[in-house]
């Protein structure tokens, strides 16, 4: 299992506006939405644009680029529901935002 990898400081993400970071040599889009964090790959599979610069509504973000919609909490595609992008656990620690792939993805 991959270790938290730290991404920043809660001060550094704003609500509902995706950022994407680097987590053990891949991007990964983190999402903030008032308390709740979610974590999910930042490369849309249709065509590998950023889901972090993506339009964030509710629980989804629309790529920027031909608007494919993926649910933040899970990384399922809303239009498919049998693909999904991977999703990453998240925690806050004193004041920074930690990010690690999900032991299952191993």
């Amino acid at each position: 299992m991959s270790e938290y990898e730290s991404v920043g400081k809660v001060s550094d993400f704003e609500d509902n506006v995706g950022k994407a970071v680097p987590v053990d040599g891949r991007m990964v889009a983190v999402f903030r939405k008032g308390d709740e964090w979610y974590a999910i790959d930042d490369l849309c599979p249709h065509m590998g644009a950023s889901l972090a610069e993506g339009h964030v509504e509710e629980n989804t973000v629309t790529c920027p680029w031909h608007a494919w919609r993926f649910c933040i909490k899970d990384g399922t595609w809303e239009d498919n529901p049998r693909t999904k992008v991977d999703c990453f656990d998240i925690k806050i620690e004193n004041d920074e935002v930690w990010v690690r792939e999900k032991p299952d993805a191993e």
